[in-house]
């Protein structure tokens, strides 16, 4: 039986993953799903805003995901109260390394861990099954998760691991985005720094199944980065991008994400960098001291009009 193939990306959020996973969604076979690890909060339980499906329907409405939930068997409230209960017990990015060290065959995998990650690698079959026949885009960003599922012998998963500058995000984060708080400069660049440092684990572990980009690189060079992308899943399509950057994109179905994953219609690939101007100069400092000397390993320049 063929394996499912998985593209995890991880990383820190407001990277820029919902565009590039929503672009990836445009070639045929391939679906881009979204936060996975939020679809039974979220979609089942209905305990954050962010519930309905990218094609505007709620997931048990939707042709995709209604199939999907009542094949997995958790569309129960209790079995995606469990599933959620071993998320927040056993994947978070402060696992990643008992994660990893399990996938590498160097400690036991607790039961619960594989109750967990067999569920999505349940959801990932059934996708696969019927309309994610080559490829599988999961955006959901935690580390420790994508560390886990690194060591299913069914399915072929590679993890690309997103950075974007942390001034960058920091700004992102200064204002609310319809269902997502706003947060500070400080708490934004400390989360960066951790979610990059965990991804970072998983580059040294399994570096022939480990992308690093930047969203800075992509906004610049899109259809050059997006075919390096392409071609780390183990697909031979050109990037549905003109040399313009432009992207038209169409209907998908991610079951949650950033808001930006509801966009559809002509959208152009370029630069953003308006946090130079717009964050002022003691946030900027924030989120710089908060994320040294990170900035400096990814390429960034400290000083914001080097």
């Amino acid at each position: 039986m063929n394996r499912p193939r998985v593209l995890y990306i991880t990383g820190w959020m407001r990277s820029g993953s919902t565009l590039l996973g929503n672009i990836l969604g445009e070639l045929p076979g391939v679906l881009h799903v979204g936060e996975l690890h939020y679809l039974w909060r979220n979609g089942v339980l209905h305990l954050g805003t962010n519930s309905t499906c990218g094609c505007g329907r709620d997931l048990n409405d939707c042709e995709i995901w209604s199939a999907i939930l009542a094949a997995n068997g958790t569309a129960e409230p209790g079995a995606a109260r469990a599933m959620v209960g071993q998320q927040r017990a056993l994947l978070r990015t402060r696992h990643t390394r008992r994660r990893l060290a399990e996938s590498l065959g160097k400690a036991a995998r607790p039961p619960e861990v594989d109750e967990a990650i067999g569920r999505t690698a349940e959801i990932y079959r059934l996708l696969a099954a019927q309309s994610a026949q080559r490829l599988i885009v999961d955006g959901s960003k935690y580390p420790a998760e994508a560390a886990a599922l690194l060591g299913r012998s069914d399915l072929d998963v590679r993890v690309l691991h997103m950075v974007r500058d942390a001034r960058a995000t920091a700004l992102s984060y200064a204002r609310a985005k319809d269902y997502i708080d706003p947060m500070s400069p400080s708490r934004s660049s400390g989360y960066w720094t951790a979610f990059n440092l965990a991804s970072e684990l998983i580059g040294r572990a399994a570096p022939e199944r480990y992308l690093r980009i930047r969203h800075e690189d992509l906004c610049r060079a899109p259809r050059e980065v997006l075919t390096e992308v392409l071609r780390f899943a183990g697909l031979d399509d050109d990037p549905p991008v003109a040399d313009s950057g432009l992207v038209r994109l169409g209907e998908n179905h991610t079951v949650t994400g950033n808001p930006d994953r509801l966009a559809k219609g002509d959208t152009r690939i370029s630069p953003d960098e308006r946090w130079r101007t717009q964050l002022p100069a003691p946030r900027i400092a924030a989120a710089t001291m908060t994320a040294l000397p990170m900035l400096a390993r990814y390429g960034y320049r400290l000083l914001p009009n080097a």
